[in-house]
C-alpha cells in the first residue's frame, strides 16, 4: 500500500463482470483527468494457450483434476506481487498482454494464445489499475491484498456466473455446453480455495443476484438482464460511506445491513460512479501531497 503511488485492484472469476467494472473506472479516469496504468490478470498466467493445454493433460494423466487458470500455481503471482510493490514504491513497473483472439493478434502483432513481450509501463501515471483473477490474494507465498490501496470484488451468484460463462464461451470461443461444463468442474476446487477467500480481503464487493429462475444454468437460454437483477454492495468498513446520500441518489435502493446496500441491476454503473469517484479523487489527492 502506497500513498504516493496508489493501486486499485478489481478481482473476480472468469465471466463475473470485471471487464464491465474496468469500463466504469475508465469513465471516471477520463472525466476526472486521471492517468492510469492498467495491467490485466491474464498477462500473469504462467502458460500460454498451448503450454497450458499440455500442462492440463499432464496433470490429468497424473490424477490431478483440479488444475486450472484459477489455481495459484497456474499464475506468476510472485511476479505480480513484484509489479505491485515496484509501482507502489516508484510508480513504475512492467507488464505484457495475453492475446485472446485474432482481433487482438492483429492489433499486437502476436499470435492468438501467446503473450506479448514484457514492456515498461508509461511514466507519470497517477495510479495503477489491475483487473483479473488474483488481485487480492493473501496466502503463504504472496500478499497482494496488502499492496493494493482499494480492492474491489465482483462476483455474481454462482448459477448466474455459470450462465454468463457458458454463453460467453459458446459465442466467442466456439465451445460446446459440455466443454464449458468440464471447465467449470475442473475449476471448482480452485474457485473455493483461491478465488472466494479474496472476497474477505476486498474493500467493496458487488454481487449481482438475478430475480428470475436460474436453477439449471446449463440449459438457460438467456443471460438474465440488468433489469432482471439486483446488486448487493457490501463495504468492508461502512465508516465514511454516506448511505442516505446513496439511497437518495439511486432510486429503489435500500440498506439490508449496516454495511450493505441493494440497488437495481441497471443502476450498478451509477452506484459505482457515486461510490468510487470520491475514493479515486481522494487517492490521487493524497498521492500528490505525499
Amino acid at each position: 500500500m502506497s500513498k504516493k503511488h496508489p493501486i486499485i485492484s478489481v478481482t473476480g472469476s472468469s465471466g463475473a463482470g470485471t471487464t464491465t467494472v474496468k469500463t466504469t473506472f475508465d469513465q471516471i479516469f477520463r472525466r476526472e483527468g486521471i492517468t492510469a496504468a492498467s495491467i490485466e490478470g491474464d498477462a500473469f498466467h504462467r502458460y500460454d494457450r498451448m503450454a497450458m493445454k499440455a500442462e492440463l493433460d499432464a496433470r490429468k494423466a497424473a490424477g490431478d483434476e483440479t488444475f486450472s487458470h484459477f489455481s495459484y500455481d497456474a499464475n506468476e503471482l510472485e511476479m505480480l506481487e513484484q509489479v505491485f510493490r515496484s509501482y507502489g514504491e516508484t510508480g513504475t513497473g512492467r507488464t505484457r498482454h495475453y492475446i485472446h483472439d485474432d482481433a487482438e493478434a492483429e492489433r499486437h502483432g502476436t499470435q492468438a494464445g501467446k503473450f506479448t513481450d514484457w514492456k515498461p509501463m508509461p511514466d507519470g501515471t497517477d495510479l495503477l489499475f489491475y483487473e483479473g483473477l488474483h488481485g487480492a490474494v493473501a496466502n503463504d507465498q504472496v500478499n497482494l491484498a496488502a499492496l493494493a490501496d482499494l480492492k474491489i470484488g465482483v462476483v455474481p451468484v454462482i448459477n448466474l456466473e455459470w450462465i454468463q460463462k457458458i454463453h460467453r464461451d459458446k459465442a466467442s470461443r466456439g465451445y460446446s455446453t459440455e466443454a464449458v461444463t468440464d471447465v467449470i468442474l475442473r475449476r471448482m476446487h480452485a474457485y473455493v480455495h483461491c478465488i472466494c477467500p479474496q472476497f474477505t480481503e476486498t474493500d467493496v464487493n458487488f454481487q449481482r443476484v438475478p430475480v428470475v429462475d436460474t436453477s439449471n444454468p446449463f440449459v438457460a437460454r438467456w443471460i438474465p438482464t440488468a433489469d432482471e437483477s439486483l446488486v448487493v454492495i457490501r463495504f468492508k468498513s461502512p465508516r465514511g460511506i454516506d448511505f442516505p446520500y446513496l439511497t437518495s441518489m439511486i432510486h429503489n435502493s435500500w440498506m439490508t445491513r449496516a454495511n450493505s446496500i441493494v440497488v437495481p441491476g441497471s443502476k450498478m454503473d451509477l452506484a459505482m460512479q457515486l461510490i468510487f469517484t470520491p475514493m479515486v479523487i481522494r487517492l490521487v489527492q493524497e498521492s500528490k501531497r505525499a
